[in-house]
Parts: structure tokens; C-alpha cells; sequence
């Protein structure tokens, strides 16, 4: 009996599944933040990055926010132009520049933040406590597995 050589369906592979959830969640992530701050889903990652995470250099902020450095620093002149973000020469590279929120850019932190939150329980709504504890488990691991994959090692089995 030959085997079967028919590839899998696409829509069964985890990355299609991982990217079409992320267009889907991205979608109306966007749409939220257009419509209640004005802003991007760009901006507003780079904004929670920033809030977050802050002193962060252009590199830092991309790979933060999971953008490309070129969405991120046109991000960040954005926030920067609204007077939402500092930018500021660094300390320890001069040809570098760090980014901090100002006084302006605080408070809509807090809210973009909570937006973030409430759109993160509108996607686990249809999860119990304890399918979402185990999805957060095994996401944890596949992204240390990725992540260490991508720097040539690989992660401790639990």
C-alpha cells in the first residue's frame, strides 16, 4: 500500500491559526483604537511598548511591539509629534535615542493599557479559567521553544 502523500489542509497548520487569529483580533484592536484614541495599532503598541518598558531604544521598541523597526520608528515620530512620547539622545550611544512617555502621553498609556486588557477578555470570553491557565501554559512554551529556536538552542523539556 503506497502512502499517502496528500499535505495536510493549511487551515490545520498552528502558524496559519497563530496569524489568522492575529488578523482577526488585530482587526478589531484597530478599529478600537482609530475610534477611541486615534490612533494606529501601531502607534498604540508602540505606546503600551514605550509605557511599559520605557527607556527603550527604535530596536528595543520594535521588537517590543512586534513590529518591523521601520513601522516603529514611523510609530514613534508619530507619538512623538503628539506630544505622547519623548524622544531624547541616549546616555550610552550617542548616535542612539531613547524613548519615554511625557506628561501627555502617561495618562493615555493608562487607557490605551485598559483597552488592551478589556480586549483580552473579550478574546478568552469563550475560554473557562482553566482552558485559558493552559493556554497560557502552552503558549508560554511554544514562544520559549520558538525564541530559542531562533537563537540556535533549545529549551529545557519540562
Amino acid at each position: 500500500m503506497a502512502a499517502d502523500t496528500t499535505p495536510p489542509a493549511l487551515q490545520d497548520f498552528l502558524t496559519w491559526r497563530l496569524h489568522r487569529l492575529a488578523k482577526l483580533t488585530d482587526r478589531q484592536s484597530s478599529d478600537a483604537y482609530a475610534q477611541v484614541f486615534g490612533l494606529g495599532v501601531g502607534e498604540a503598541r508602540c505606546l503600551a511598548a514605550i509605557g511599559q518598558f520605557a527607556p527603550l531604544s527604535v530596536k528595543d521598541l520594535a521588537a517590543q511591539a512586534n513590529l518591523d523597526k521601520a513601522q516603529a520608528s514611523r510609530a514613534a515620530q508619530m507619538l512623538v509629534e503628539r506630544d505622547l512620547v519623548l524622544k531624547a539622545a541616549s546616555n550610552t550611544d550617542a548616535r542612539a535615542v531613547v524613548l519615554t512617555l511625557t506628561r501627555t502621553g502617561r495618562p493615555l498609556w493608562k487607557r490605551v493599557m485598559r483597552l488592551i486588557e478589556q480586549r483580552n477578555e473579550d478574546i478568552f470570553d469563550c475560554l473557562s479559567n482553566a482552558e485559558r491557565r493552559q493556554l497560557e501554559a502552552v503558549m508560554d512554551r511554544l514562544i520559549a521553544h520558538a525564541a530559542a529556536q531562533a537563537e540556535g538552542s533549545s529549551p529545557a523539556s519540562p
